[in-house]
């Protein structure tokens, strides 16, 4: 258990990413690059009303926090493989459990480079298993708790090898695991007041408790729980938006197979949440580097793992924000001036288009996500 601490189908016919390779670190190559920030309209197309219709209810419905099929990957496919549990990819399930006296659940540590140390009832995720399942099993083996989640608090993760998802749950049954049930996988629970001095394996628990502590007295995001939709790799569907100060909002599309949002497997070699930079490095190459791609968090997140192999990925559906970057320097760190236009920069690749949102109460969704950020937040640990 102690992994938890930090530490032939629908996808064969999707098009291949036209993008020579993927960038390890995002460095502005130049003046050449950075006066050409900002500074065209965004290519325009023929949108017809169908088109717009269904664009604006595939988001509304993330919104809302549910699932869409995931029916192809746009970008990525052919540096991925199909997510298969305990191969290539690493779930891990964790929970955050408080009493009526904001005690919150422990569990002392049975493995032997963790011996008599506590922390939060955690662990790997099993083939066959749901996100919650899997939470149900660990509480119950490890606290003696039988258990029901409220909401993802936070996901964390390192790639597609290794994500962990957090967990606010409340005891629904069950009886406290005392010494005498003591096993392999804990010596026993208890309920810590977080002032009593407690050995823990790991200090990182204290943010997960704290970030609990903080959504119960006031829930800064919609309770968000997996939907259950299969989906064959790790992957994040991108609401990925320009807004002006005219509150003026663009979503960037794919084009073919009919208008969609850009689906992007991760690679073993980056963050998952680095997918929006590949979107954005392919679109408009020439904007990349003066643009900063800000990943706010996840709608929602899909995962069935009933198929070994074959439904073990999961989707995140993110809210991702371009913004002009405002300081702009040449090659010889000399700042440049700048003409901000309140447009997004110009697609370059014509696999893309800007759509330009024009339902108001969708418009005023997502304006409000942007600045609120009330979104279950996910963080990189690379």
């Amino acid at each position: 258990m102690c992994c938890t601490c930090f530490p032939e189908d629908q996808w064969s016919n999707s098009q291949p990413a036209t993008s020579p390779g993927i960038p390890t670190n995002k460095r502005k190559p130049g003046s050449a690059g950075v006066q050409r920030v900002n500074t065209v309209a965004a290519s325009a197309m023929e949108v017809t009303e169908e088109e717009r219709r269904q664009v604006e209810e595939q988001v509304e419905q993330l919104l809302s926090g549910k699932g869409s099929e995931v029916t192809g990957c746009d970008v990525g496919l052919e540096q991925s493989k199909p997510a298969t549990l305990k191969k290539n990819v690493t779930y891990i399930v964790c929970a955050v459990i408080f009493n009526d006296k904001e005690e919150v659940l422990m569990v002392q540590e049975a493995k032997q480079d963790c011996y008599k140390q506590w922390y939060l009832p955690a662990g790997r995720m099993e083939v066959g298993e749901s996100l919650e399942e899997a939470l149900r099993r660990e509480v119950k083996e490890e606290a003696g708790f039988d258990c029901e989640p409220i909401t993802l608090l936070l996901i964390q993760e390192q790639g597609p090898r290794w994500i962990r998802f957090i967990f606010l749950a409340k005891v629904t049954g069950g009886t406290i695991k005392d010494l005498s049930a003591a096993d392999q996988e804990s010596l026993q629970a208890s309920w810590w007041d977080r002032q009593s001095v407690l050995p823990l394996r790991g200090r990182d628990i204290l943010r997960l408790i704290d970030c609990g502590l903080k959504y119960r007295q006031d829930p800064c995001h919609p309770v968000t729980l997996p939907v259950d939709m299969s989906c064959r790799l790790v992957v994040q569907r991108l609401v990925l938006v320009f807004t002006n100060a005219e509150e003026q909002i663009w979503i960037l599309l794919v084009k073919a197979p009919g208008l969609h949002l850009p689906t992007v497997a991760a690679v073993k070699t980056h963050a998952v949440t680095w997918a929006a930079n590949m979107v954005v490095q392919e679109a408009m190459p020439s904007a990349y580097y003066d643009h900063d791609v800000n990943t706010l968090g996840v709608f929602s997140l899909q995962h069935n793992g009933r198929q070994h192999g074959k439904t073990d990925g999961v989707c995140f559906n993110t809210l991702v924000v371009l913004a002009p970057d405002h300081v702009h320097r040449n090659e010889d760190g000399e700042k440049l001036e700048c003409t901000v236009t309140g447009r997004p920069p110009a697609v370059e690749n014509p696999r893309y288009v800007w759509y330009e949102v024009q339902k108001q109460t969708l418009r005023e969704q997502l304006l409000e996500k942007t600045r609120s950020t009330s979104i279950l937040p996910i963080h990189s640990l690379y």
